[in-house]
This record gives C-alpha cells, structure tokens and sequence, in this order.
C-alpha cells in the first residue's frame, strides 16, 4: 500500500519510454488511474483486462475474454477497449452476482475500468432518459478519460432522439456540478471530437440554444471551453447565426466569462 501512495500525485511522463516501471506495473494490475494520455497508450490492454475481469470476480480466463483479447491488435486502440468491455458485459450475462460485477467495475480505482463500465451502457438496450440517468456518475467522474468516454456512450441516442434528448438535458445545464453541466455540451457539439457529426446541430444550431443560454457566463473555464468549442463547431456551417448570437451575449451579459466563450466561438470566423 505505501508504494501505491508513492505513485499517487505524480506528473505523468513526457514520453511512453520514460514511463517508470513500477508505474507500468500499478497501472497493468489496475491499481493507480493513468494521468495523461502517455500513460493510457502504454497499458498493457490484455494484462489490464485480466486484472480487472479477476478483481470484480469475473474469470479472467474466460474464453469470450481471451477470443477478445486474441485479436485485438486488428483494431484501432479505443475500438479495443471497446471490444474489452462488450467481452465483460456479455460475460456478467451468466453471472449470479451481475449488478454486484457492474458496481464493482463502474467504482473500480482504474479509470479504464471505470470507461470500460461507461460503454456497458451502448449495450444495456436502456431507453434514453435510463441512459442518462445511469451515465450521469461517469460524468461527473473525478478522471477526465471517463468523463469524454460518458457523453460518446450516450451520443449516438442523443442524435437518434436529438429534440427529446436536448429537452432531458436540460437541468444538466443548471446542475451544480460543473462536469455534468459540461457532459450536456459536450455530448451535443455539432462536429465534436472522436465521433460522428451531428447533421442536424449543424444545419439547425438554434434547435440547442436552450442548452446554450444558460451557460454563457459558467463560471467554469472547462465549461466555458466547451461552449465556445459548440459555438465554433455551428460557425463552420451557420455562420452568420453564431456571430448573432454572440453579439447578443455580448450586449446581454458583458461579463469576462461571456467575453471569453465569445471570443473562442468566433476564433475561426475571426480568421
């Protein structure tokens, strides 16, 4: 236990190769969360994946695990933590103790168990507003890996339920925590990162504006990076809405953090 703490609090390296590894070693067992993304490239994914199937009293010799873990190398790396977790949520399936394996795994201390947990919701057949109910603790998770994996198990029933799903949204935006205030635009960005566009955002930016107002003075700099990010992502195909919009805020709220969301918003149209 002392040489975990002794890991605790470091800055994380700034090459895969510098890694330390005792280090490698606690993140492999499942035993210490990565702190940046050097960290979670270098997991041993196969060695991890046995760690933990074992420890929220899966079998780590699984034949589904170990069929998953033999091909992994065909795949880009997030599909294989995709493909991970769809191995150990079709395992819980003949487990007596299933709600106790999905807790253990969601709380676990590695936080990529903890998004292996969160993906468990792209496969859960959980209609949209269970879904948001059940991914609203990886939101709001202490770990920003698990926070940018809750809103991507979301999104793509978000964009099949788009007015509806922004509608539930909606008391995210005014919640006191502003992770999940963040989870809601984040995981309705027009263009978005590591995933697929929203169409309907892009041509019909107005269609989130209730999303959008309550957040344009956050007092929140992670939130206020997202909003610009939307702001700039509906630019890039409605122009001349998102500069309205933000004029208005200006006038409306001439606040520093209304001034900065505006000024990020506007920084490709501004080129």
């Amino acid at each position: 236990m002392n040489h975990i703490q002794s890991l605790l609090g470091r800055k994380g390296a700034a090459r895969i190769a510098l890694i330390p590894p005792a280090v490698l070693d606690a993140l492999n067992e499942g035993l210490i969360e990565t702190v940046n993304l050097n960290e979670f490239l270098a997991i041993d994914l196969a060695h991890l994946a046995r760690s933990v199937a074992a420890q929220v009293g899966l079998d780590d010799r699984h034949e589904r695990l170990s069929d998953t873990l033999a091909m992994l190398d065909a795949f880009k790396p997030m599909k294989r933590h995709l493909h991970v977790a769809r191995a150990l949520y079709d395992m819980t399936a003949e487990h007596p103790q299933r709600d106790a394996v999905a807790h253990r795994l969601a709380s676990h201390t590695s936080d990529v168990a903890r998004c292996w947990a969160a993906q468990w919701l792209m496969f859960s057949g959980l209609n949209l507003p269970d879904k948001l109910h059940a991914v609203r603790r990886f939101a709001a998770d202490r770990h920003f890996g698990v926070r940018e994996i809750a809103w991507m198990a979301v999104r793509d029933d978000l964009v099949a339920a788009l007015d509806p799903g922004l509608a539930l949204l909606q008391p995210w935006v005014r919640d006191g925590d502003a992770n999940i205030r963040r989870f809601a635009s984040e995981a309705t960005r027009p263009r978005g990162v590591w995933c697929a566009q929203i169409e309907a955002l892009k041509q019909e930016p107005w269609r989130a504006v209730g999303l959008l107002e309550p957040l344009r003075a956050d007092p929140s700099r992670y939130v206020q990076n997202s909003v610009a990010n939307w702001l700039n992502d509906a630019s890039k195909s409605q122009a001349a809405w998102v500069s309205q919009l933000c004029e208005r805020w200006r006038d409306e709220s001439d606040l520093p953090q209304t001034r900065y969301i505006v000024q990020r918003a506007l920084r490709t149209l501004s080129k």
